[in-house]
């Protein structure tokens, strides 16, 4: 069995307004150092049964997981 975690984010150069507002935020709370604040997203699962489990998860993610016209992931076994 392997632990999945995938990491999405918006791709460079695609407006993060969520990233932006925490941005705006933490500035407006006294952390006037903050920049290029992005949001984005983990999902964590068990995959139990892939022969190949790097290729399944990607296949999740260029499936349902990510947008990946605007988001871009990154996955990670534990």
């Amino acid at each position: 069995m392997a632990k999945v975690k995938v990491h999405v984010f918006l791709k460079p150069g695609v407006l993060d307004v969520q990233g932006k507002a925490v941005e705006g935020a933490l500035k407006g709370l006294g952390w006037g150092g903050v920049s290029n604040a992005r949001v984005g997203k983990l999902i964590e699962f068990d995959l139990d049964g892939a022969q190949d489990p790097a290729a399944e998860a990607k296949k999740m993610c260029e499936i349902l997981l990510a947008n990946t016209v605007i988001e871009s992931y990154r996955i990670e076994f534990k």
